[in-house]
């Protein structure tokens, strides 16, 4: 889709006492600001997810973004946060701003990617460091974790959002979301934050349909939560465990696997592969090399789940009570 004409200055400074890690602001041309953000051949949304219903929704999220004037994004890079906020950049222009907080959580491989995303399409992002892990109701890793950590990112948007202009923040929550344990949406609801995807219906598998239309390269990008939610709950959250877990998925991806978790369980890291790519790693050859890669991380024992990949299984343990309620 079109961006029209977008003029890149160097990097400001913000006003006030706003510390900026990276800033880029831009300048958009009349025709980039009203140009449809409609994809560019709505054809190619994937026909079975009902195509002409999907674009529908599509118009709904514009013209909410329109209504709301501006618009700070929750931005992590992935597809659901990375869609609203391009989305977002094509309706406002320079009316919006993507916001990713960068903290031990945060693998740098994330980091790059969504910083990438952001200056491939010359869309304003700012970087702010967030302090989550220095707190002890989230060290302490309980169901809670996420909320906290969601508190205090959108604390510290507000923070900013009052020295820059900002009365709206959105976060990439989508129809999906709404029915998965998720205690961030609590700390979302207590901070009035927006959900305009999942207001507009859109389902996880129609973003990444209205993304691959659009020509972002994410589309199909796996999904990739903060690295916290990799340790087993009440196991303390520490830089040290963090680091561990980046440096063995890291490891497991220079290996040539794509959809992966490695979960903290100690000294013993329990290895999810994606289940199409798990025949793959049953060689001993293969085995042999998930473990050194894994005992180089710093894990003493090493073990392959043969459930496969699959997103939240940390939430297993958690009792019908804790699902339920949502994090509430």
């Amino acid at each position: 889709m079109p961006l029209g004409s977008i003029v890149m200055p160097a990097p400001a400074k913000l006003p006030g006492n706003v510390d900026s890690v990276i800033i880029w602001p831009m300048a958009v041309s009349e025709s980039a600001k009203s140009s449809s953000v409609e994809p560019a051949h709505p054809e190619q949304v994937d026909g079975s997810i009902n195509g002409p219903d999907t674009v529908s929704k599509l118009h709904a999220l514009e013209a909410r973004l329109e209504q709301l004037g501006s618009l700070m994004v929750a931005y992590s890079g992935g597809v659901d946060s990375a869609f609203l906020a391009a989305t977002a950049h094509r309706v406002l222009g320079n009316r919006m701003l993507a916001v990713l907080a960068d903290s031990p959580s945060l693998a740098r491989r994330d980091m790059e990617q969504a910083c990438a995303f952001a200056r491939d399409l010359k869309m304003p992002l700012y970087v702010m460091e967030t302090e989550e892990l220095d707190r002890p109701e989230y060290q302490r890793n309980d169901a809670n974790r996420c909320f906290h950590c969601k508190n205090e990112l959108f604390a510290s948007m507000e923070s900013l959002g009052g020295k820059l202009g900002f009365t709206h923040i959105a976060y990439g929550m989508n129809a999906d979301d709404t029915k998965d344990f998720r205690p961030g949406q609590r700390a979302a609801e207590e901070h009035a934050v927006l959900a305009p995807l999942a207001e507009a219906g859109l389902t996880k598998i129609e973003i990444r349909a209205l993304a691959k239309a659009a020509g972002y390269p994410l589309w199909d990008r796996p999904a990739a939560p903060c690295l916290s939610s990799r340790v087993e709950y009440g196991r303390t959250v520490t830089r040290e465990v963090l680091e561990q877990v980046e440096k063995g998925e890291e490891s497991l991806r220079q290996l040539g696997f794509r959809e992966l978790r490695v979960r903290h369980h100690g000294e013993l890291a329990r290895v999810e592969i994606a289940r199409s790519e798990l025949p793959r790693a049953l060689s001993m050859e293969m085995l042999d090399a998930i473990s050194a890669a894994l005992r180089q991380a710093g894990f003493q024992y090493v073990t392959l789940d043969c459930s496969g990949f699959r997103s939240g299984a940390m939430n297993e343990i958690l009792s019908v009570d804790v699902l339920t309620r949502r994090g509430a």
